[in-house]
């Protein structure tokens, strides 16, 4: 499979993963590339795999430039990147990471409920400039017992469900139906959740119809002191709506790790106690990103060696 050209779209952040793609194919690292047209314009007939991941993905203009693409494999659950409708046109298939990242990003989820309520960030900062010699810390507010609403009940919701449950927390939830195997509280549109719930987690996938899915009328819903959780996708929330519900402080807290134009955040969240900010790294253990390359490897070889698709999408 050495002569099989694997276009990567995404910065190759991952090391491993570049590493057994480059035993197993003819690499291409797009990123690394000044002139992009001019190669793809050379290079397209050889081109057969695209790998993407919650970044850079293959959109309908890349397909049209790719004659022999047949597999878009995603280093990420997330398909918002690429253009499903197109691939779904051409034939090509399209595989995901799902499952093997569901546990770091429901851990992560948890992790920034309780940064945020208790402000595990700004105390450790406390202890860290010597401030605590001069006078103990101003008290926080509890987890336990907080009722967490979640938008998006699938692989990533349940397990933060599961998890929130453990802290004797309330869960309710909002999805496109109710579900009948589940026994939270339905509720049939996010406002009515966000009012209904003391910190509200977005779980969902990233859609035209979940684009700004948080706008003002949730936020203000939600409001003095209620926690927004974004472990989803950055264009979730309307941004600016939400920077300025914190600094007027119409929100009572965040806890958000995407943002609308990654890796730029807004400034104004910077000097916020009550906010916690990272660097999307819902998935980012060693663990986890060894089998999400394991998969997206795992499922090119698949596809050329005409297996079935560990993690078929299309």
């Amino acid at each position: 499979m050495e002569s099989i050209g694997v276009l990567m779209t995404c910065p190759p952040f991952d090391p491993y993963l570049v590493e057994q793609l480059e035993k197993r194919f003819t690499l291409i690292k797009f990123h690394s590339i000044p002139d992009k047209a001019h190669f793809l314009n050379s290079n397209k007939a050889s081109i057969r795999a695209v790998v993407g991941n919650a970044s850079a993905g293959a959109d309908a203009q890349l397909i049209h430039q790719l004659p022999n693409l047949e597999i878009v494999s995603s280093f990420s659950v997330g398909l918002d990147k690429i253009d499903l409708a197109k691939c779904r046109e051409r034939g090509i298939r399209v595989t995901n990471t799902p499952d093997v990242l569901t546990d770091d990003v429901a851990d992560l989820a948890i992790g920034l409920m309780l940064a945020v309520l208790r402000r595990l960030c700004q105390s450790d900062r406390y202890v860290r400039s010597g401030q605590w010699k001069r006078g103990e810390y101003k008290l926080t507010t509890k987890f336990t017992g907080k009722s967490v609403g979640i938008i998006g009940l699938g692989r990533i919701g349940l397990a933060i469900a599961k998890r929130a449950e453990a802290f004797s927390c309330p869960i309710s939830y909002h999805t496109r139906a109710e579900k009948s195997d589940v026994k939270f509280k339905y509720y049939p549109s996010v406002v009515e959740l966000a009012a209904n719930c003391q910190i509200l987690v977005v779980a969902c996938a990233l859609t035209e119809e979940t684009r700004h899915i948080i706008n003002r009328e949730v936020i203000n819903a939600l409001g003095p002191k209620g926690v927004l959780i974004n472990i989803g996708r950055g264009p979730h929330v309307d941004e600016p709506e939400l920077v300025s519900a914190l600094v007027e402080g119409r929100l009572g807290g965040a806890g958000l790790d995407v943002f609308q134009d990654e890796p730029n955040v807004p400034e104004e969240l910077f000097g916020l106690e009550n906010v916690v900010l990272l660097p999307h790294v819902g998935s980012g253990t060693m663990e986890t990103r060894k089998e999400m390359a394991d998969l997206v490897v795992g499922n090119l070889e698949a596809h050329f060696l005409n297996k079935p698709l560990l993690t078929p999408v299309l």
